[in-house]
């Protein structure tokens, strides 16, 4: 089959951005107790949600609207725009595909922060653009940094996600202003704003004015509570929105994801009670990461980094115990930075069961690198 690939994809590795709690559990042969790796939300959708679906599955014969214009309609007035400036897809995963695929060339140079959002860099790399990393800077992207080196030589694309993943960290918005702002006019700004229904009213600057060369991703899959569904959305330019038709899967958002995305929006009540839950539920992980002596990252989103405060490998062996405790976790994978874990808020009752877990590893962790230290000649 390798003959009639094109050569970008056959030098790729087979790899995913993510390895998925059920293949983990297949490899582990547990079943997991509690689901907190994924940032999903597991106080789940409003009631109204569920109903909106049951109700558009006995039409499930039917496709759905391929211009989607209920949707629309509905987020360009929650939004204040036009509905010629959103885009919908299926998550802003697929959205974010479908934006390097229309921009990227082979050898169009993107820049992104090293240990950013890794599905991004997968679209770019399936498209063979070039990556071009800046570091972190304590624990978050770094914007005066970004700018420098867009400056330098304007890339095709520039990436920034506020509030960000995997820290939880984000910039208020006169620094993402001043980032959208100073950004070339020849290239393209991607502003993930998965996060932003979670983030304080400080960090997101106003939709309009649009930019000419920027687009604001956002997303049902955190807050609503939404992941399994698969409904994201892009704000920008109609110039720049529109091409988007000529290449997405018209009839990929589903007729139950439309009404089911359509009764989220308009239920904000319950949508603000989800959030306090989760801000809840986000003071409760802060505070078990410090009462095991941890420390854990401001966070503007559903999950909060936590420092184990050794090395990458000190991370693993903690995130390798609590996964084979049955509690589903991540980390980031880049250095520094991955000497984090990251955990997703909960119920009390999955907090409960990751402070024990967490507990347990730790100590298991501290004491097979302090036995290996010591073998190795090392201090303590």
């Amino acid at each position: 089959m390798s003959a009639f690939l094109k050569d970008v994809i056959k030098a790729l590795p087979a790899t995913t951005p993510f390895v998925g709690p059920e293949a983990l559990e297949r490899r582990l042969g547990l079943t997991f107790k509690a689901r907190i790796g994924a940032n999903e939300s597991t106080f789940g959708p409003s009631p109204r949600v569920v109903e909106a679906m049951s109700r558009a599955a006995g039409e499930s014969w039917a496709y759905g609207d391929p211009e989607q214009y209920a949707l629309k309609h509905a987020l360009a007035l929650h939004h204040g725009v036009e509905m010629a400036n959103i885009a919908i897809g299926e998550g802003v995963d697929g959205l974010l595909g479908l934006t390097v695929q229309a921009c990227v060339d082979a050898g169009d140079r993107v820049v992104t922060s090293h240990g950013a959002y890794p599905t991004f860099n997968y679209h770019v790399s399936a498209h063979g653009g070039v990556l071009d990393f800046v570091p972190y800077r304590q624990d978050r992207e770094d914007p005066e940094a970004l700018l420098e080196r867009v400056r330098q030589a304007p890339p095709k694309i520039l990436y920034f996600a506020n509030p960000d993943n995997p820290t939880g960290s984000w910039w208020d918005a006169g620094t993402v202003t001043r980032l959208m702002d100073e950004t070339p006019g020849q290239t393209l700004l991607v502003l993930d704003e998965a996060y932003s229904d979670l983030a304080p009213a400080q960090a997101l600057p106003p939709i309009l004015p649009l930019r000419p060369n920027v687009l604001r991703f956002r997303t049902f899959s955190k807050a609503y509570g939404m992941a399994g569904v698969r409904v994201g959305y892009v704000i920008g330019p109609s110039e720049l929105v529109c091409q988007f038709d000529k290449i997405r899967n018209h009839f990929g958002v589903s007729r139950m994801a439309q009404a089911g995305a359509l009764a989220a929006l308009a239920d904000q009540e319950y949508l603000r009670a989800t959030i306090a839950r989760i801000e809840a539920a986000r003071d409760r992980l802060g505070a078990i990461a410090r009462n095991a002596g941890l420390v854990p990252l401001p966070s503007a989103t559903n999950f909060v980094a936590i420092d184990c405060g050794r090395d990458g490998a000190f991370a693993r062996a903690v995130l390798q115990g609590i996964l084979e405790r049955g509690i589903f976790i991540r980390m980031p994978g880049v250095a520094p930075l991955d000497r984090l874990i990251r955990v997703t808020v909960g119920t009390p009752h999955e907090m409960d069961l990751f402070e024990a877990a967490l507990g347990q590893s730790l100590a298991d962790a501290v004491h097979t690198h302090d036995r290996q230290s010591v073998a190795s000649g090392g201090t303590r």
